[in-house]
């Protein structure tokens, strides 16, 4: 079976082709991050208007990158929520009236199945069941999965994603968009103790996270700094001072995501962790998770745990995931294909719908 997939959430447009039988044999990406950089954000009709001027030429151009035609494609997927509403649309209506056209049968694919399966992508595949970290700029969930389609939501973020958390605090320090990743940079070369910030929920008995006060915390830290230096609102910090704020945050942050995916782990009793989403590209975070080790009792033995990343190209949104998830949906008949016609989009969807779904169609 040979699906096409199409990712349009937000700023990135998607295509990927994906062959049950070969893998991933197509996978074209374009990033709108150089024109929303000028607005300091994603804006929500640039991103729309660039995803239809992107969509046919990078069809084409996976379809030659994979040496097929479109008659080859036995099914189109697409990213149906959550998202921008716009850009959302742009994608499904280009997936159905290709769809249609083809007289293929078309199947929405909700967005976070697609980052919670991209680690399946890799060349070195866990296997279910694991405990899934999606951490990104719209999403910070621990799910426990057990199968395709099988999905328990067990936390999430009660405010700021930790991805918005990034580029939210980037922006505080006067970093330019996407200010998350920049972060991150800086602070490989930050001294860790130079700043110190709360660790918001660290400690509830519960999977909930919180990271809207880290910002506030951060607010402060530089209000003070700015006072202690005599500098204005519009001088920039030191170098080195800057750094270190971006060490001491991202510190606060990945230390809340690894205490919280040991307690996922030791609630579920399952040893394998896949991290997903832009987040998961992150240097500490991923230096923090390969090493993890739970200890079941107080006076156990720590046992290791198996830590899975899908590819750094797959960390962002991106066509392949869509295309997995559908294939993947399809084989194991946990969704149904339909025809092109009237279709919708949702750009407020719980992941919690599909498993509803899945256990009605089952």
């Amino acid at each position: 079976m040979i699906v096409l997939g199409i990712e349009s959430s937000c700023d990135e447009t998607g295509i990927a082709i994906y062959d049950t039988e070969k893998g991933l044999i197509a996978n074209q990406l374009h990033t709108q991050m150089a024109m929303h950089a000028e607005y300091g954000g994603v804006v929500p009709e640039l991103a729309s208007r660039d995803h239809i001027r992107r969509l046919v030429p990078l069809t084409q151009a996976a379809l030659q990158e994979s040496g097929l035609q479109y008659s080859d494609l036995d099914a189109i997927a697409y990213t149906q929520g959550p998202g921008l509403g716009g850009a959302l649309l742009a994608g499904s209506a280009y997936a159905n009236a290709l769809a249609f056209a083809l007289d293929k049968p078309v199947l929405p694919v909700h967005h976070l199945e697609g980052h919670l399966l991209s680690p399946l992508l890799a060349d070195d595949v866990p296997e279910f069941p694991f405990v899934a970290l999606l951490v990104s700029g719209g999403h910070t969930q621990f799910m426990a999965v057990r199968d395709f389609g099988d999905y328990e939501l067990l936390g999430e973020t009660v405010d700021d994603a930790a991805g918005e958390a990034f580029d939210k605090t980037g922006k505080l320090i006067g970093l330019p968009y996407p200010a998350g990743a920049i972060l991150s940079q800086y602070a490989k070369l930050g001294q860790p103790e130079k700043f110190s910030f709360p660790r918001p929920m660290l400690h509830s008995p519960d999977l909930q996270m919180s990271f809207s006060g880290l910002k506030t915390a951060v607010l402060t830290a530089v209000e003070k700094t700015r006072a202690e230096l005599n500098l204005s609102p519009a001088d920039v910090l030191p170098e080195q001072t800057r750094n270190d704020i971006c060490r001491a945050f991202q510190d606060a942050v990945v230390d809340v995501l690894v205490a919280k995916a040991k307690r996922a782990l030791l609630q579920t009793g399952f040893r394998c962790l896949v991290v997903a989403g832009g987040v998961g590209a992150n240097w500490k975070l991923r230096e923090e998770l390969a090493n993890l080790t739970v200890q079941p009792t107080p006076k156990g033995q720590p046992e290791t745990v198996q830590t899975y990343f899908p590819p750094l190209p797959l960390c962002t949104d991106n066509g392949a995931m869509i295309a997995f998830a559908g294939a993947m949906r399809l084989q194991h008949k946990v969704a149904q294909t339909e025809r092109a016609g009237a279709f919708d989009v949702k750009p407020r969807w719980s992941l919690r719908e599909i498993v509803r779904e899945n256990a009605q169609a089952a």
